[in-house]
């Protein structure tokens, strides 16, 4: 083996050392990359760094990410969650499972306006877990089903997940929105109809609300109420998406449309003050701030393992992997899901996916059916333990009686779940495919 070759695979040894230890894992990245790099081909690492990191963080496209982390965060601000799910628990309530449901389908909501992980699982876990208690709710039922539906923002576009695997795949916004739209339904989907299956096989782990407590506010009420605080943040998502999807606007215009739609849904509500406005310029800045740190320190890990010849022992190793690009595909898929239980979706997507992007061009892969999968596949990082960032956000809010075991265990079966999807849209191309072909991507 050549010397570079053994420090490509020390690097990697190096950044799971350091992660180990408790090293930031931006810093672990930065860090490896710059002594095996320099190790490697001497002080010439630091004449490439500049151009390499510039390219990046020029792209036009990455606009779009702190438009949407604005607009999902001033719509946060709104409590528009709080609301939704007061409406829908209404609604739902009297189904086994139906507040379960309805929290699933906040979770849509919220997904497609919001976005961001922690700021639903904290709010539904504030809102939602009490009340759950309260209702003698299997306690890890509960706990998951709030951990799963906080991670549908991740798949259901406008997703930061996407957005970033437009720029590494050189694929359109537009096309990856439209081919993740049905997967993130289908997920979504699976969720509601486990919990349904739930409630007729173990009816007291998903019990019903009290029909006192549903008829606390009438039909014609409830509606109204359900009208009021659902139309305008649906709308909203419904305009920026339809001017991606449909090829009206570029993500970066259709985003800032949807920062300045933020404003007013939240003016509407009559909870727009200076101080949220400061809340969430500071929380936008300090979101986008962390990525871009972590994009730039990806870039010299990358740039240096790819100097020490490391895609060529990642060609290598898919020589081995017996059963074709299929097969190719699943290695692929398992490693970055076996990842995604200790390191983060943005290092995996700059690390691990630009070193597989040749052999799936070369084998003629759908990138786009490819680009659905791996976001399906991120998805579950937030879950998987020991590191899931759904489990610590729940954990946070989480009154003393529930114990970490329970929101552990509770995910477990959203998990399974998770991966029923992907076998799914592996085994089914179309489910991603056919929308962005339908409207000409």
């Amino acid at each position: 083996m050549a010397t570079n070759e053994l420090l490509a695979i020390l690097s990697i040894v190096s950044f799971f050392g350091l992660l180990a230890i408790g090293v930031p894992v931006a810093l672990t990245l930065a860090v490896s990359g710059l002594v095996f790099g320099y190790l490697g081909f001497g002080p010439i690492l630091f004449n490439l760094l500049p151009a390499r990191i510039f390219g990046v963080t020029a792209n036009y496209t990455l606009i779009a990410i702190p438009l949407f982390v604005f607009m999902g965060v001033m719509l946060e601000k709104s409590r528009i969650a709080d609301d939704l799910m007061d409406v829908i628990g209404h609604i739902a309530g009297g189904l086994r499972g139906g507040m379960g449901i309805g929290i699933i389908i906040v979770g849509i909501l919220m997904g497609a306006t919001t976005g961001i992980v922690g700021a639903t699982i904290i709010t539904l876990g504030l809102i939602t877990l009490p009340a759950l208690i309260r209702r003698n709710y299997h306690l890890p039922t509960a706990c998951g089903t709030i951990c799963a539906s906080g991670t549908l923002g991740q798949i259901i576009p406008p997703s930061t997940i996407l957005i970033l695997l437009s720029d590494i795949l050189g694929q359109s916004v537009g096309t990856l929105f439209a081919a993740a739209l049905l997967p993130g339904l289908m997920l979504s989907a699976i969720f509601v109809i486990y919990l349904l299956v739930l409630g007729m096989v173990k009816p007291e782990m998903v019990p019903p609300v009290d029909v006192a407590e549903r008829d606390a506010m009438s039909r014609g009420e409830l509606w109204k109420k359900a009208a009021r605080v659902g139309l305008p943040p649906v709308a909203l998502v419904l305009a920026v998406l339809g001017s991606i999807i449909g090829g009206i606007a570029a993500p970066t215009e259709a985003a800032s449309m949807g920062a300045l739609g933020s404003l007013l849904v939240v003016a509407l509500a009559g909870r727009f003050s200076f101080a949220v406005l400061r809340d969430t310029t500071l929380a936008t800045t300090r979101i986008t701030a962390g990525m871009m740190f972590i994009l730039i320190c990806a870039q010299v890990f990358a740039l240096a393992f790819r100097g020490l010849g490391g895609e060529a022992l990642v060609h290598r190793l898919f020589e081995w992997v017996p059963g074709g690009v299929n097969a190719d595909i699943i290695f692929m898929l398992g490693l970055i899901f076996v990842l995604g239980f200790f390191i983060e979706w943005i290092e995996i997507s700059y690390i691990v996916v630009p070193l597989f992007l040749p052999i799936l061009m070369n084998a003629n892969v759908d990138l786009v059916w490819t680009a659905a999968l791996i976001a399906l596949v991120l998805q579950t990082s937030f879950l998987t333990p020991p590191f899931g960032w759904a489990l610590f956000y729940l954990r946070s809010v989480a009154p003393p009686s529930v114990s970490t075991i329970a929101i552990y265990k509770g995910v477990v079966p959203f998990i399974a779940l998770q991966l029923l999807a992907v076998a799914m849209l592996f085994m089914f191309p179309g489910i991603a495919t056919w929308l962005p072909r339908a409207i000409g991507w």
